[in-house]
């Protein structure tokens, strides 16, 4: 996607021992691009949310199993330092599953081997093929999603297709064109008008910092509103779909995404919005039946909640918004279940959230067929 008109991505190799990120807590105010060059590196970019969104965040871990595997080559034992610093990265984000499907990919292409020498370059070779496969796979989604706004503008005739959107799954979370925005893109470039609503989404403001900084900079007309104001819109006939991502996806069709996408998810149905959801097949957990009791929800620092970051016309400044000593909960994720959604759409195609639906479109991932 663009940045000042011009093409970025948001990982690249600047040197044989340096990988490149944009630090994205500054955007949309400062754009800083930052160097990781140490397995430490990786797990704050992690972690601390200098990168996030599922398939950034798997990238961003097979990248650093690249550099982990540089720095085993200058240590005794080789498989030793390599085996806890993939434990080290399994454990950074426990939610969205492209980081394990990502960290497996790269265990088993360096195990293919047993020359040290060759094992880095097999570890740089699955994360630059991992990153690939994540561009082809957004602009899939981008081709699948774009059928959809395209049978609403028909109906429209004319009039803008409303969007509704929540947090951030947009490049700025994958490598390049999104999950949930990649159907806009496609739609905004082929000349379909569209207006995207972008949740605030506290408590990171990922959709105001974010989305509507990714969407202002590709001219994609949208509004920045309070989380809370989605239902009013849906009832007053404002929105003609929503279109959220995902971290983790479950055989069953049940999704764990940024807290908040279970409401809108159930405001939706109130008041017959579709509501889709985008996902590479990397999201999708098959070996998760029941979304509620099976995939662990994430409990960040409660300072996220109790302090906002902003501009201040000079600096980014750092505010307390609760009483100093109230107690915060911060539940980064919830659960929508499969029978509020109409839909998920994903790089093979669009399917209904359900086994029987994601089974069509992946068939090889039948148990019947072992």
């Amino acid at each position: 996607m663009k940045i000042k008109g011009q093409h970025h991505q948001t990982i690249w190799l600047k040197d044989e021992r340096t990988v490149q990120i944009f630090d994205q807590r500054y955007f949309p105010h400062q754009i800083v691009i930052e160097d990781l060059t140490k397995l430490e590196d990786f797990e704050v970019a992690i972690t601390d949310m200098h990168v996030r969104g599922a398939p950034l965040i798997g990238v961003t871990a097979a990248y650093g199993l690249y550099i982990a595997a540089l720095e085993a080559l200058e240590q005794q034992d080789f498989d030793t330092y390599f085996t806890n610093a993939v434990k080290r990265l399994r454990k950074t984000r426990p939610t969205a599953v492209d980081l394990f499907h990502a960290i497996e990919k790269v265990v088993t292409t360096v195990n293919s081997t047993e020359e040290l020498k060759k094992k880095s370059l097999l570890a740089l070779e699955a994360a630059k093929l991992l990153a690939e496969e994540s561009v082809v796979s957004c602009r899939s989604i981008g081709e699948h999603g774009l059928k959809i706004i395209k049978e609403i503008a028909s109906r429209k005739k004319g009039k803008p297709v409303n969007i509704l959107t929540h947090c951030n799954a947009g490049w700025i979370a994958c490598i390049d064109y999104g999950t949930a925005t990649a159907p806009i893109y496609l739609a905004h470039d082929a000349g379909i008008p569209v207006h995207v609503w972008v949740d605030e989404t506290r408590p990171r403001n990922q959709g105001a910092n974010l989305t509507a900084f990714e969407l202002n900079e590709h001219g994609v007309p949208h509004t920045v509103i309070t989380d809370n104001a989605g239902g009013h819109l849906m009832q007053h006939n404002m929105v003609d779909m929503v279109i959220v991502g995902t971290d983790r996806t479950t055989r069953q069709g049940d999704v764990a995404n940024k807290i908040g996408t279970y409401l809108k998810a159930l405001a939706a149905k109130d008041n017959n919005v579709s509501f889709y959801v985008a996902l590479p097949s990397s999201s999708i957990d098959w070996n998760v039946n029941d979304g509620l009791t099976e995939i662990p929800i994430e409990q960040r620092n409660p300072d996220e909640v109790k302090y906002v970051h902003g501009w201040d016309g000079e600096k980014l400044s750092k505010v307390l918004i609760t009483p100093k000593d109230s107690p915060a909960a911060n539940y980064g994720f919830d659960v929508t279940p499969a029978r509020l959604v109409t839909g998920l759409i994903t790089d093979r195609g669009i399917c209904e959230a359900s086994e029987e639906g994601l089974l069509s479109l992946f068939p090889e991932k039948n148990e019947s067929d072992f």
